[in-house]
């Protein structure tokens, strides 16, 4: 089979793949260049499904969240009656942003400029000096607050879309569903969003790098060497045995990296410094799981961990802490974080704490993981200044077995080839 070379409109190849001789290789102009920044707004930030948020972050009517998705500033609402809403935080009048605060309950937004007033099912209500309009104005709903042209959910995750022809988010998902699912059958009364909201960061490098580092197992040992030093200097002893698990492309550019873990999570393994009655709740929830999903599901989703990701930039991390993030670019090298904490909602007080612990002590952005992945992504980044010289990433590991393991590339090489896709289609 001779060289594959998918081409760009910038006359140079974003990804070569010959499967005959197991390589695979990513042109590093990928992370720098302005140009192909430009049509990632347009072809990715445009017309991908972005995850937005969890219907338990709108436990009431009346409940918004001020987010930024793709750059684009949304007002995520339960209205009065019930109903999940995405509106444009734009007022069709000058423009300004309606809803300032971050989070709260309203019946109404108003805007600071022109004090036009949009109740929570985003309809013109009122406005100062009405009667110099016409009495039709606004009978074809133009000065209302308007909705993301597209907005769907998988079970309670929120989606939005920019397409108004983009497929259907649960054809968008496809294969990954199986992991959601895995996830929400944690839970017997349902998922919950829990701490203060989410944490942010930011990092000096290209997103796609941090797409790519989601599901890269490979560099965890050297990359982390300090905290698997801390975890064997407490009661959390690392096991020494190799870990099990496999890398699967989940098509559409989304990827995942299943193992067994030598360190546990919740249902899974209890650790010394929990104490007795934490193994007492462990060994309870275990069993009502197995009663609720039957064994070999049990032990899947109790004794295995997962990164999942959701092309273009959605990371579930199901590991001791259920964690969902999103990341947008702002520009070729510097990006935008933001991450949220997941748990069964029957789940205790205590129980919730550890796995905020877990989360805050690694994957917060003043934990051990997260630092540590920023300086080796940043690193990346100021490499690429050679790319003149030095021009291609390698993403070949495991290309010569049958089943990649996952700390193999597979699941890289499946955003890329999805993101190639994508970006030369004309």
């Amino acid at each position: 089979m001779e060289t594959k070379q998918l081409q760009t409109s910038l006359s140079e190849p974003l990804i070569i793949m010959d499967e005959d001789k197991n390589v695979f290789k990513v042109n590093r102009k990928v992370f720098t260049d302005m140009d192909i920044f430009e049509m990632e707004k347009k072809k990715i930030f445009d017309k991908c499904w972005f995850y937005l948020g969890h219907e338990s972050e709108l436990p009431k009517p009346g409940d918004f969240i001020n987010r930024r998705v793709a750059g684009r500033p949304l007002i995520f609402t339960k209205d009065s009656d019930g109903n999940i809403n995405v509106f444009s935080n734009a007022c069709p009048h000058r423009g300004s942003i309606v809803c300032r605060e971050h989070k709260g309950n309203s019946k109404t937004f108003q805007c600071f400029y022109h004090a036009w007033t949009f109740n929570n099912k985003g309809k013109l209500v009122g406005m100062p000096g009405k009667d110099a309009y016409p009495s039709d104005f606004n009978c074809d709903e133009s000065m209302n607050l308007q909705k993301v042209p597209r907005m769907e959910n998988y079970k309670g995750f929120y989606f939005v879309n920019f397409d108004y022809h983009a497929m259907s988010l649960e054809d968008y998902l496809g294969n990954a569903k199986e992991y959601f699912d895995l996830v929400v059958d944690q839970a017997e009364t349902g998922l919950e969003v829990f701490g203060e909201g989410s944490q942010e960061y930011s990092m000096r490098c290209n997103w796609k790098l941090l797409s790519e580092n989601a599901v890269d197992n490979y560099h965890t040992h050297p990359t982390h060497k300090t905290y698997f030093d801390f975890l064997n200097n407490t009661n959390i002893k690392v096991s020494e045995e190799p870990m099990h698990g496999v890398g699967r492309d989940l098509g559409n550019g989304h990827g995942v990296m299943e193992y067994a873990s030598p360190w546990g999570r919740p249902v899974a393994k209890w650790i010394p410094a929990w104490g007795e009655e934490g193994k007492k709740e462990l060994d309870e929830k275990m069993e009502l799981l197995i009663a609720r999903v039957g064994e070999e599901r049990a032990q899947r989703i109790a004794k295995r961990n997962r990164n999942v990701i959701v092309f273009p930039n959605m990371i579930i991390s199901d590991i001791m802490s259920l964690t969902v993030r999103t990341f947008f670019p702002v520009s070729p090298d510097y990006m935008e974080i933001s991450i949220w904490a997941m748990a069964p909602k029957e789940e205790g007080a205590d129980m919730k704490g550890k796995r905020l612990n877990n989360l805050v002590e690694f994957v917060g952005p003043g934990g051990f993981g997260t630092p540590d992945d920023i300086e080796a992504l940043e690193l990346c980044q100021e490499g690429y200044k050679n790319n003149k010289e030095v021009q291609w990433n390698d993403i070949s590991k495991g290309m010569i077995k049958e089943t990649p393991s996952f700390d193999d590339e597979l699941q890289m090489r499946a955003f890329w080839k999805q993101y190639n896709e994508i970006m030369t289609k004309e």
